[in-house]
């Protein structure tokens, strides 16, 4: 493999990782700190997507900005879900819960449906990020791609600083120790659950708004992502942010290069990954909240 064939992998690698910890960080806070499985967060990535689609005539060249109008109406929206449909899940046992968002996941498919139809679509790159960088003399790589690592890995940053070093992160840290003791101590635990499934279905409809313009936006683009992101919170942690972010970029890394270098069984690659980490920590890469 020459030099510029291998850096432009680990680029892919990388990129794709990050991406995957945007949706990934959210589940873990979702399922760590909630105690529901949602299926259907795969679907908030969906729905980013198709944002990203139906926002880009309206903001042009805006992209930054329609990135932000996109965060802020998935938070709306998860903030009204939780309200709607996710309070209720609480105490309920698992069973229960995996039908209530396998309910959504249909129920989301078919407004999908509805409003643009089954066709495959495109996002169109931003002109100011159409160009590419040159990686030796035959290969170049794509600007919007480097874009799109970078904001992910701000991102991710940002994240890093409120669960370590604000008090809302402490809160979260907190409740996904000990829920009772966070709620004996008078913290509106309810409103704490809202902002942490906002934030999560924030977190994910970015990544689908961020990949748009690189994979399309069509049916069905929600279920794929979710069971690697399942991978990912396994491989990291339940409820850790950290082990989310490292449980992603080795995803990335053994998925991309295992279609490059063993094309026939890349399939499985993430699979055996997952399952020698389990055997080694069954707990995860990290614990739970840090």
């Amino acid at each position: 493999m020459e030099i510029s064939t291998f850096l432009a992998q680990c680029l892919n690698a990388v990129q794709y990782g990050l991406l995957l910890f945007l949706v990934a960080s959210g589940l873990t806070l979702i399922f760590g700190i909630m105690g529901v499985i949602n299926l259907a967060h795969g679907s908030f990535y969906m729905i980013g997507a198709y944002m990203a689609w139906s926002l880009a005539p309206l903001f042009g060249d805006q992209f930054v900005l329609q990135l932000l109008a996109g965060v802020v109406l998935a938070a709306l929206l998860g903030f009204v879900l939780e309200w709607a449909f996710f309070s209720y899940l609480y105490q309920r046992d698992h069973l229960q819960q995996v039908l209530m968002t396998y309910a959504l996941i249909l129920v989301f498919e078919e407004v999908r449906g509805l409003l643009a139809g089954n066709d495959v679509h495109g996002v169109t790159v931003p002109p100011w990020l159409s160009g590419s960088v040159a990686l030796g003399d035959l290969m170049s790589y794509p600007v919007y791609n480097l874009f799109a690592s970078g904001a992910c890995l701000l991102v991710a940053v940002g994240l890093y600083w409120v669960v370590n070093r604000t008090r809302l992160g402490m809160m979260i840290r907190a409740g996904a120790s000990n829920r009772d003791m966070v709620r004996g101590l008078g913290i509106n635990i309810g409103l704490l659950y809202r902002v942490v499934f906002a934030a999560g279905v924030a977190l994910a409809a970015l990544a689908g708004m961020i990949a748009a313009p690189m994979t399309s936006v069509y049916p069905g683009m929600g279920g794929q992502i979710l069971i690697i992101c399942f991978v990912v919170v396994v491989i990291g942690g339940i409820g850790s942010i950290s082990g989310a972010l490292i449980a992603s970029l080795l995803v990335g890394f053994v998925d991309t290069f295992g279609k490059v270098l063993f094309s026939q069984f890349s399939g499985l690659s993430i699979y055996l990954l997952m399952a020698l980490i389990l055997v080694w920590r069954p707990q995860g890469l990290k614990n739970k909240g840090y």
